[in-house]
C-alpha cells in the first residue's frame, strides 16, 4: 500500500519553478530541487517524474502561472491593444521582484548541452505554440480590418515575441523596469497603423 503524500504537490512545483528559473535547467541541482521542494528524491521521482519530466511540468506551471499575461493579452480588442499588453506584461514578470528576473523559459535552456536535448524541444514547442497564438490573434485582427491588409501576422507575431524575450534577457542581466519600458515604448512606434 502506497504512504499517502505528506507535501502539497502544487507548492513543491512552484518551488521547483524558483529554483529552475533562478539556475536555468542545468545549473538546477537536484539536491537543489528536492531541498527547495521540501521533499526527497523517491518522493519527487513518485510525484513528478526525473528532472527533466519535472521541468515540463514546471513549464506548464509557468505558462498558466506567472506567464499567463500572453493568454489574457491575447483577449484584448485590438491588436495594437494585444502587442501593448504583451509588452508591458513581459515588463512586468520579468522585473518583479518576487521573480528571479528574465523568463524561465529563456533562461532555463540558454546554456543547455545535447544531453537535454528534449527539454529543449519541449522549450520550442511552448515558444512556437505562444507565438502560433499570438500570430493566429493578428490574423484574425487583419481579417476585421484592424490591421492593415497587406500585414504579415506571422511576422508581426516573430516581431512582438524577439522584443519580449530581448527584454527578458536584457532584465536577466539587471535592466530596471524604467528601461524596459522605454524598450516597450520604443517597439511600439514600429507597429502598423
Amino acid at each position: 500500500m502506497a504512504r499517502p503524500r505528506t507535501f502539497d504537490p502544487e507548492k513543491a512545483l512552484d518551488r521547483a519553478m524558483a529554483v529552475f528559473w533562478k539556475h536555468g535547467y542545468e545549473g538546477a541541482t537536484l539536491p537543489d530541487l528536492t531541498e527547495a521542494m521540501g521533499i526527497n528524491r523517491p518522493s519527487m521521482y513518485a510525484a513528478f517524474g526525473n528532472k527533466e519530466q519535472l521541468y515540463c511540468k514546471v513549464l506548464e506551471r509557468y505558462a498558466s502561472g506567472p506567464a499567463a499575461y500572453v493568454r489574457k493579452a491575447l483577449e484584448a480588442p485590438t491588436a495594437r491593444e494585444v502587442v501593448e499588453s504583451l509588452f508591458h506584461g513581459a515588463v512586468e514578470l520579468a522585473t518583479n521582484p518576487r521573480n528571479p528576473g528574465g523568463c524561465l523559459v529563456l533562461r532555463g535552456t540558454m546554456s543547455c548541452t545535447k544531453a537535454t536535448d528534449a527539454v529543449r524541444r519541449a522549450v520550442a514547442r511552448q515558444r512556437a505554440a505562444s507565438q502560433a497564438a499570438i500570430r493566429r490573434r493578428f490574423e484574425r485582427a487583419r481579417d476585421e480590418g484592424d490591421l492593415p491588409a497587406g500585414s504579415d501576422p506571422a511576422a508581426l507575431a516573430r516581431y512582438a515575441v524577439t522584443v519580449i524575450q530581448g527584454m527578458a534577457a536584457t532584465a536577466s542581466e539587471g535592466a530596471r523596469r524604467v528601461e524596459l519600458e522605454r524598450v516597450a515604448e520604443i517597439a511600439l512606434r514600429a507597429w502598423p497603423t
